[in-house]
């Protein structure tokens, strides 16, 4: 079965020479400011993330941020696509979680974090919060996308009397994986976005968000900046990882 699924994949705008032209910008703003406290050269900051990588404590935080932040995703993704599903068979399941999935798109990050601080350890806050952000945008994205298969390919599945495996399969699935790539590219940026500063904000030991409020509070800005750079490479590491793997079975679908 052939479809269109990839065709569709947005393509990246970032160039190089742009890249550079920020970091000159960056250099240069920070020559002129001349006051590193304010404003760190982003050569600093590449010397200060290289002492970095050389203590163990660093890499225990972002093994520490990474495995929570992640393991709240894949459940927000797993429980999102369950959700749908339930939904768009039954109408009264997606009638009893419309109000839910509305609060929590509406209440903001800051809010959650500390209402969940009340009933969770800070150790698993950024694990709750990375859930809480990025169920809505899977649940709302594959519920959309089973909604709009297409009628006239489910009238002739059921006129030749293809079963309901093969249904599901060739038809919802196909249909539904573009919609779940869109969700899971905007969850993706969003979790981390969102556990990232559910730490800042419940400072649990070890992790990176506790090493971005330490910086803040001894006015540490190349460590500030360079764990800044650290959450931005390791997002975009499992963005990559994850996007691939879900093009994977994009790809798989689309040979079937």
């Amino acid at each position: 079965m052939k479809s269109s699924i990839t065709s569709d994949k947005p393509k990246r705008t970032l160039r190089l020479w742009s890249v550079a032209v920020w970091l000159l910008a960056w250099q240069g703003l920070s020559v002129y400011i001349g006051q590193g406290i304010l404003l760190v050269s982003p050569v600093a900051v590449v010397l200060r993330l290289a002492q970095l990588v050389k203590e163990i404590s660093f890499w225990q935080s972002v093994l520490f941020s990474f495995s929570r932040i992640t393991a709240g995703f894949m459940l927000a993704t797993v429980s999102g696509v369950l959700f749908a599903a339930f939904a768009a068979i039954f109408r009264r399941v997606e009638e009893f979680l419309a109000p839910a999935i509305l609060f929590i798109k509406t209440t903001p990050v800051a809010s959650f974090t500390i209402l969940v601080l009340i009933w969770v350890s800070s150790r698993n806050l950024s694990v709750v919060i990375s859930y809480l952000m990025v169920l809505p945008i899977i649940y709302t994205n594959v519920l959309k996308g089973i909604s709009s298969t297409d009628a006239k390919l489910l009238e002739m599945a059921k006129v030749f009397g293809v079963p309901r495996r093969r249904r599901i399969m060739y038809i919802y699935v196909s249909q539904v994986l573009p919609f779940f790539q869109s969700a899971c590219l905007l969850g993706l940026g969003l979790c981390w976005k969102a556990g990232v500063a559910a730490e800042v904000i419940g400072i649990p030991k070890g992790s990176m968000g506790e090493k971005l409020y330490m910086a803040k509070v001894f006015f540490a800005t190349p460590d500030l900046f360079a764990w800044t750079a650290t959450i931005v490479i390791v997002s975009l590491l499992f963005e990559k990882l994850f996007m691939f793997l879900v093009r994977c079975l994009i790809g798989r679908v689309e040979t079937l």
